[in-house]
């Protein structure tokens, strides 16, 4: 792993004197703002639209980029066009042909499986001339509700709530997912058929996988029943009756590459990882800051991944990162994105991003000169209301001085509960975008950080205003 990831392209230039605290945690934000704009709909979206085509265009979707998605059709298009997208609560936009659904995520609800029953029906009888556009993000899976046959909504929420504490990851869960859906693993692309499909993705996995993006409903599925019943099996899952028996019979298999009625479909990735970190790091960049990426789909559990970090935040300090036989300079922005998982075994609050963060301040000990951001660019790390969250060299002692413990909290997952005490959860509300999770450290000079006037007390204070400051925003 650090083999591979000395060997990610790094871009090194003259560097600051000093940066405060305040400078540094400026930073951070700013180069997660620049991430999240190199992903946002409205600039993305308009260079990748198909021409009209001869009969009707019919605009369908999901995610929690869908209404922005929709938004950016609707300016672009030229000519007629009709439709029906869902998205998350609060994570709509105004649109006056292509209707916004919302509904529930991370556990599917009736809005949700209305809105896929809706979309199913609104893409059949299509003709070959007609054009079906799907607008695809993260969180299309949940958002698609619609259950195959035999299978309840209530048997999927169980089945989604297992699968999203278990450790799973999100290739794993949504292999699963396909099998218990009747839009999902293509089938919504083969009952398009004869119409033309374009599909235009936003990308929130590891590998940038269309068949994974979403549960991939517009593309072939190369995961089979067998496949599902394994990942069950690895987690000692036991499904619902109903899917356990679905699983066994395997009579119903998702369409698969060849399948005729996936020709005319194509596929548009038009947002992903790797572009939002590269934003990033040139932000840093722009202001005399060495910046690395690490890699846009490390994945891993949190505390697992938090770790690593540390090691290589502790070696770049150290100037024992080398890149074409010189130290990367300080101060110095690494970046990674992927996805963590988190195997809950308490009943805290918070997501992996905060998760990773607190493990992340253990394993760094209050190390000087070491500041970091994690965050889901979703706008929402978990199911709370909280994007993520940020350490400093004093996360430590502040949570010592307020008498928390930081390893209990993170032993029970609390990682939400631990940031909101100490004031250091970063807030943005929903972005309407998805590029999966986004990780900057920042490693500065030794001997050019820290408040030395400034007891516990009044930092906390001062951490706590700025949380009150990014609700408020």
């Amino acid at each position: 792993m650090v083999a591979a990831i000395l060997s990610c392209r790094a871009t090194a230039e003259a560097t600051m004197a000093t940066l405060s605290p305040t400078q540094a945690q400026a930073l951070l934000r700013g180069a997660l703002d620049a991430a999240l704009a190199a992903a946002a709909p409205a600039r993305v979206l308009p260079a990748f639209l198909p021409k009209p085509g001869k009969g009707r265009t019919v605009v369908v979707g999901a995610g929690k980029a869908a209404a922005a998605m929709a938004q950016a059709v609707e300016r672009h298009w030229r000519g007629k066009l009709s439709g029906l997208v869902v998205t998350r609560y609060g994570h709509g936009l105004p649109c006056s042909k292509i209707e916004i659904v919302e509904a529930s995520h991370p556990m599917p609800d009736a809005a949700g499986q209305d809105a896929a029953a809706r979309i199913l029906a609104a893409v059949r009888g299509l003709e070959c001339d007609d054009l079906v556009l799907c607008l695809i993000s993260g969180g299309a899976s949940a958002l698609l509700a619609l259950p195959a046959e035999g299978i309840s909504l209530d048997d999927k929420r169980a089945m989604t709530h297992t699968l999203l504490r278990c450790g799973a990851s999100i290739a794993e869960i949504n292999s699963v997912r396909k099998h218990l859906s009747a839009i999902k693993g293509g089938r919504l692309a083969a009952a398009t058929f004869p119409a033309r499909v374009v599909t235009l993705a936003i990308s929130d996995v590891p590998g940038d996988d269309p068949d994974v993006i979403g549960s991939g409903p517009t593309v072939p599925d190369r995961s089979s029943f067998a496949d599902a019943r394994a990942i069950l099996a690895k987690y000692r899952i036991v499904p619902p009756p109903a899917i356990a028996a679905r699983f066994a019979a395997a009579t119903d298999e998702t369409p698969k590459p060849g399948d005729k009625r996936l020709a005319r479909a194509t596929y548009r990735l038009i947002a992903k990882p790797q572009q939002s970190l590269e934003a990033a790091a040139r932000f840093a960049r722009g202001r005399k800051i060495s910046s690395l990426v690490l890699g846009d789909a490390i994945e891993g559990e949190a505390c697992e991944v938090a770790l690593m970090h540390a090691g290589i935040a502790r070696a770049t300090k150290q100037s024992r990162i080398q890149l074409d036989g010189k130290a990367l300079k300080l101060p110095a922005l690494l970046l990674s994105g992927g996805e963590t998982t988190v195997t809950f075994t308490g009943a805290g609050r918070g997501g992996r991003n905060a998760e990773f963060l607190l493990a992340l301040a253990l394993a760094l000990k209050g190390e000087p000169g070491i500041h970091a951001l994690a965050c889901d660019t979703d706008g929402i790390d978990g199911s709370e209301d909280n994007a993520g969250a940020i350490i400093a060299p004093d996360t430590l002692a502040r949570a010592a001085a307020l008498g928390l413990d930081l390893k209990a909290r993170l032993t029970e997952h609390d990682s939400w509960g631990a940031f909101d005490a100490l004031g250091d959860l970063i807030v943005t509300g929903p972005t309407r975008t998805n590029v999966n999770d986004f990780r900057a450290m920042l490693v500065l000079k030794p001997g050019t950080t820290g408040r030395k006037n400034a007891t516990p007390q009044k930092r906390q204070n001062r951490r706590h205003a700025r949380t009150r400051q990014r609700r408020a925003g």
